[in-house]
């Protein structure tokens, strides 16, 4: 065999013998380097992506929270929301409303009516209901405090629902109680409330604190109701409590009456703050409500 094909049989084994050693060190160095200045470049981005779309998801679950909680109290009962600590709201939810008859129909005899007078076991209604009630809802009359409501001094208990009246002029439906109710005195505005039976009170309660260790919020926001005014309290009978929010790390609600010229009109403030991986997201809304029964 030739000196020269020696030689390109030699230098065809070479170079089938791939990348040497050096070469790999080389381009591990170099791959290195490069996802090092990627990581420095990019990791800066990644994290401040994460870090917004947890605010986000912290964000919406209190503005959700929040919205919820207005919700409720611009439809509750006039004058019925109780602050019973900084922590503790209750209030008197309402289904639906109406005007009732306050006074005896001069031209269409057999009609039912109630007033600060004369009070009854039964009441023509004036105006179409959306949610007609049911036997065990509550009819709330003329409310200027939550001592009346709570107490029940202006609540009656529906026991039926009937049909127009015998006189179809006299009044659209007809609510019959099981006892008289007892309109507030000097009251006249013949308007009525319907709270739910099973949902006498509503109460929002909300636990608060941070984890040192993983930087969560600690507490809870929850909601839970009863079925009796009663006394007050902030701690959820068994099985009847719903988590609004969670990661808690600081709440209070405040009430606002506007006692004398203006007590026609309340205002409630509700803040919540929400607190994950030391990420805190505060929120604060405020509400009008009206105290006019």
């Amino acid at each position: 065999m030739s000196h020269g094909m020696r030689h390109s049989m030699r230098h065809s084994v070479q170079r089938d013998g791939g990348f040497s050693l050096v070469e790999l060190i080389l381009v591990i160095v170099l791959i290195g380097i490069i996802g090092g200045v990627l990581t420095m470049q990019l990791a800066p981005a990644i994290q401040s992506y994460l870090l917004i779309s947890q605010r986000a998801g912290l964000t919406s679950q209190a503005d959700t929270a929040l919205r919820r909680i207005t919700t409720e109290v611009r439809a509750a009962v006039p004058n019925s929301l109780r602050l019973n600590n900084p922590q503790c709201l209750d209030l008197v939810p309402t289904r639906d409303g109406g005007r009732y008859r306050m006074g005896p129909d001069t031209v269409n005899p057999g009609d039912a009516h109630i007033n600060d007078a004369e009070t009854g076991t039964a009441f023509d209604v004036l105006t179409p209901l959306n949610a007609m009630p049911t036997p065990g809802d509550a009819i709330v009359i003329g409310n200027r405090s939550p001592d009346d409501v709570y107490s029940g001094s202006n609540v009656g208990t529906v026991s039926a629902l009937a049909g127009p009246s015998p006189n179809a002029q006299a009044g659209i439906s007809r609510i019959m109680l099981n006892a008289p109710i007892q309109i507030p005195q000097g009251y006249d505005g013949g308007r009525f409330l319907v709270v739910p039976g099973d949902e006498r009170v509503v109460t929002y309660v909300c636990t608060q604190g941070v984890d040192n260790v993983t930087g969560n919020g600690t507490g809870f926001l929850t909601r839970f109701s009863r079925t009796t005014p009663g006394a007050t309290t902030c701690n959820a009978p068994a099985g009847t409590s719903a988590i609004v929010a969670t990661r808690v790390s600081a709440c209070s609600f405040v009430v606002y009456t506007n006692q004398g010229a203006t007590q026609d009109s309340g205002f409630v403030q509700l803040q919540l703050t929400l607190t994950e991986r030391g990420e805190s997201v505060p929120l604060t809304i405020g509400t009008h409500v009206d105290n006019l029964p």
